[in-house]
């Protein structure tokens, strides 16, 4: 029977991981690292989190980022107490973006909030010792454009907080969300296209998402392929945006696209965001959830990612 066009490609990178795994053995032995992206756990107290993912073996944490203002957000000292306390470390910032601050927007007093809150994120993510802010070129929950020209507002805007990335070190992590939640930039190709119009060296990373990448890319392990050395994170829930191990995503190819492109080296995260089922998913920032259905969430897709991950490094077919 002729295969698919997803099990060609799927043949494609099993048979270009068994390649690697035989010249180079060397190259799968690290595994990758695991983080959290926080945000979905709502108004819980950043200690509760922070005792759960250690709990779990979680080294790496994902902040949500919460300086929506100069007086709100995590305070960088009592912060850094909380996560040194519990072992963990900040892999990078979650940067949210809404119609309030919003990169494209046709108000220019929401554009300035964008540049605003950006200059604060990167301030925070550096002082955290995060090695990036996720950036995304129009707002979350808001699928319609403005206009024809409202990605080129957002490459103009995002432009005027370029040099902060450059200066500080942190990069800027374009996040292609899925075409319900967000009017642009949905693939990888297209966050390439639109990291090629800023032609910013403080702007040159992808973070990508399983989720929205199983909606609007034609193969999620070859995307990752293309997104290559640029991507530095990647949000990760199954095909229904539940737990990994609770939907039907094929992990296992995942993982060994992302050995393919050297996903192990040091600066590069695994990051679950399991959010559940839903269009917008914002307000889930703002809810008090059930403390037993969250560590459980948690220690599902932890034990179900390093159980596949074991056996894609341990494979010998």
């Amino acid at each position: 029977m002729k295969l698919q066009n997803y099990e060609i490609s799927n043949n494609e990178i099993d048979e270009a991981f068994n390649k690697l795994r035989v010249a180079r053995p060397e190259a799968i032995k690290r595994p990758i690292k695991l983080s959290w992206s926080n945000w979905g756990f709502g108004q819980e107290l950043l200690s509760v989190t922070a005792q759960r993912l250690a709990a779990n073996g979680i080294e790496f944490i994902e902040l949500h980022g919460n300086h929506y203002g100069y007086d709100l957000g995590y305070d960088v000292k009592s912060t850094r107490k909380i996560l040194d306390d519990n072992g963990l470390t900040v892999s990078g910032v979650c940067g949210m973006f809404s119609t309030d601050n919003d990169l494209s927007s046709n108000r220019g007093i929401k554009r300035q909030a964008a540049v605003d809150y950006i200059r604060r994120e990167v301030e925070f993510t550096h002082s955290m010792g995060g090695t990036y802010l996720l950036v995304v070129p129009a707002a979350v929950g808001r699928s319609r454009a403005y206009d024809d020209t409202e990605i080129e507002r957002s490459v103009e805007t995002l432009r005027k907080v370029a040099d902060c990335f450059a200066g500080s070190g942190v990069r800027a992590a374009i996040e292609p969300i899925r075409s319900a939640e967000v009017s642009a930039v949905h693939t990888i190709a297209e966050a390439k296209d639109y990291i090629a119009r800023v032609a910013h060296p403080g702007i040159g990373h992808i973070n990508g998402d399983l989720y929205h990448m199983f909606t609007e890319e034609v193969h999620i392990p070859k995307a990752l392929l293309e997104a290559g050395e640029m991507l530095v994170n990647l949000h990760a829930a199954d095909s229904n945006r539940r737990a990994l191990g609770h939907g039907f995503m094929d992990l296992d190819r995942v993982i060994k696209a992302l050995y393919l492109i050297g996903y192990n080296r040091d600066g590069c995260f695994f990051t679950p965001e399991p959010l559940g089922p839903g269009g917008d998913p914002y307000p889930a920032m703002h809810g008090k959830h059930d403390p037993k259905i969250l560590d459980e969430l948690v220690r599902q897709t932890v034990s179900y990612y390093r159980e596949r991950e074991k056996i894609v490094r341990e494979s010998t077919i």
